[in-house]
């Protein structure tokens, strides 16, 4: 049975769709981009800054449905400028252990309100 997760930690959805759904098993976030709960949109920040907020969304989020960066399987990553990577990766990769998750990173060419990243993830509840 689906379950939906919403939290006041992470900023609200901003159209037709939840910040995360689960059936108990997996959870799956909505993209989220460097938005802050109080409507500050971090579009002209760096990209390190950009995505720290994402991702401090995404653990938000995590949080609410039961999870922790530990228990991602799978983050899918959307950059407007994948001239970014590196910055982005960096920024990335303090947030998790020796074990990360898979995950795959891409060049898009546009995010919501003009941003640099969103990150959305799967993760496990078992």
């Amino acid at each position: 049975m689906k379950r939906i997760i919403s939290t006041d930690e992470a900023p609200a959805a901003v159209g037709a769709y939840s910040q995360a759904a689960t059936d108990d098993s997996l959870l799956f976030t909505a993209g989220q981009i460097p938005l802050t709960t109080d409507d500050e949109l971090l579009d002209d920040e760096p990209i390190e800054r950009q995505t720290e907020q994402a991702l401090d969304n995404l653990v938000a989020v995590l949080e609410e449905g039961g999870a922790d960066v530990g228990d991602i399987l799978k983050v899918t990553i959307f950059l407007d400028d994948i001239g970014d990577f590196d910055a982005m990766n960096e920024t990335y990769a303090g947030y998790f252990d020796d074990e990360p998750p898979a995950r795959s990173a891409v060049e898009v060419a546009a995010l919501p309100k003009g941003v640099g990243v969103e990150v959305e993830a799967i993760a496990s509840l078992e």
